[in-house]
């Protein structure tokens, strides 16, 4: 059933509650004590859910199914990939929702209606959500006035949720995120409490509001960075911040912000001051990262920029080149997605931009990282070890992790490879380097074959041999 007719919502979400009931169970984040709480165990795993789904980059990797091919257009009678995006969307969280509710233990019950009221909640309609509650405490269906509000407030949301105007700012994927942590907090506390908080609710409603609304700031410093947005741009992320459906007195400061930027640029430190969360420093950096690829380059003045909030958010240059990895790795799996921004199309040159970057680096440091590496003695043979294809063991991944993240303090430069995935990146720059990155022991035997004496200047005897490779 297509979004915007009556009944849409309930049809999803109870093909949803019926394709959980045959899935296998959620997976718990390695490494969780087998005793840890169900609220425990949920929060982790929303915490890794988040991303690994897609709705971090604001694509799950659902897909949602009839999905064009890329460069097809969408013939008669078929949905519109907006549509498409946004159904998978929702889709993402009802799972999510549901995936937290088997974590926490929470009883089994009328799933589709408890979906409905963390709807709700995600759209601000608190009043709606209290009712909803009321009904589900007496065993009472939800009444389908409570269904339509729901509905015509998500289609509302569907345009935030699934696009962006030619002229405005890369913003759905950074309001989908709030949305989705906060969709995914406010499930761990309805199931693990048994019922709804209003109180908590609108906190973190708040909350959610307020990331969006300095993820603005941000990214309208970076609209303004090589010149002065246009009329048509202006209006458009005026119209945006709008769209946003933020609380009178928020969207009242938020727009004085942002045509104070449009004039002048705006301090990035003053902006940012009260962000003190490492989560909430890493996601304005992530989408300010995606924002500069939406026309598939970045300008120096955006590098720049990049920078000074890097700096102004006290994050180290290693966790930026972290996170521009693994952006460039998420769209270089997923590239059937949905693609309704140009996003995509510019990871590849952010995964170029990143391996030239790091490649100048390494160059610039190979024999001290050799030394490094060498005179660890343990850590030479702990990644020759997994360079072959061995597998290490827990206790082994961890002294490995500990001694790379002392080569790193000792070369700040490389302290890319002591991040989650370094040792990966590492082998891959040693592909593409003219020299051998990897120590001896790293690579495969070398071909020998006989040289003419001549050619070495040698005399009789044993002729010399010249490795080849």
């Amino acid at each position: 059933m297509h979004v915007g007719k009556a009944g849409w919502l309930s049809s999803l979400l109870e093909e949803s509650v019926a394709l959980h009931t045959r899935e296998p169970g959620p997976v718990v984040s390695p490494g969780l004590p087998e005793s840890s709480s169900g609220r425990a165990r949920a929060r982790a795993y929303l915490r890794r859910m988040v991303r690994a789904s897609g709705l971090l980059y604001g694509t799950p990797a659902d897909g949602g199914g009839g999905v064009p091919a890329e460069g097809a257009s969408a013939g008669p009678g078929t949905t519109a990939p907006e549509e498409v995006l946004f159904r998978a969307v929702v889709r993402t969280l009802a799972r999510m929702a549901l995936d937290i509710a088997q974590l926490a233990g929470a009883p089994s019950g009328p799933r589709r209606e408890q979906l409905l009221l963390l709807f709700a909640v995600l759209t601000g309609q608190l009043d709606e959500a209290q009712a909803l509650e009321e009904k589900l405490r007496q065993g009472h269906e939800a009444p389908r006035r409570l269904w339509g509000k729901v509905e015509d407030a998500l289609e509302c949301r569907a345009l935030s949720l699934s696009g962006d105007p030619a002229y405005g700012l890369v913003l759905h994927n950074g309001a989908l995120y709030a949305d989705a942590h906060m969709f995914g907090r406010q499930a761990l506390d309805y199931f693990a409490r048994g019922g709804l908080n209003r109180d908590m609710a609108r906190r973190r409603v708040d909350f959610a509001a307020r990331q969006k609304a300095l993820l603005v700031e941000v990214l309208t410093g970076l609209a303004c960075v090589d010149r002065q947005p246009s009329f048509s741009a202006r209006r458009a992320i005026l119209r945006q911040v709008e769209d946003l459906g933020l609380p009178d007195a928020l969207e009242g400061e938020l727009r004085a912000a942002v045509r104070q930027s449009f004039e002048r640029r705006r301090s990035l430190g003053a902006a940012v001051k009260n962000v003190r969360s490492l989560d909430l420093r890493r996601f304005i950096l992530e989408q300010t990262l995606l924002a500069s690829l939406v026309d598939g380059r970045r300008t120096r003045g955006e590098r720049a920029f990049i920078e000074q909030l890097a700096q102004a958010l006290r994050v180290p240059e290693s966790m930026v080149h972290q996170l521009e990895l693994e952006v460039a790795e998420f769209y270089a799996k997923n590239r059937s997605l949905v693609d309704v921004f140009t996003v995509s199309s510019a990871a590849n040159l952010m995964g170029e931009e990143l391996v030239s970057g790091m490649r100048e680096t390494v160059e610039r440091n190979f024999h001290r990282l050799m030394q490094e590496v060498r005179e660890t003695g343990e850590l030479y043979h702990l990644l020759t070890k997994a360079a072959r294809g061995q597998k290490l063991t827990p206790d082994e991944r961890q002294r490995m992790r500990a001694q790379l993240i002392d080569v790193a303090k000792a070369i700040p430069a490389l302290a890319i490879f002591a991040a989650p995935g370094g040792l990966l990146l590492l082998v891959a720059l040693a592909k593409v380097l003219h020299f051998n990155l990897l120590p001896s022991a790293f690579q495969d035997e070398p071909a020998l074959e006989p040289v003419n004496p001549e050619d070495e200047g040698t005399g009789g005897g044993e002729p010399p041999v010249r490795e080849v490779g």
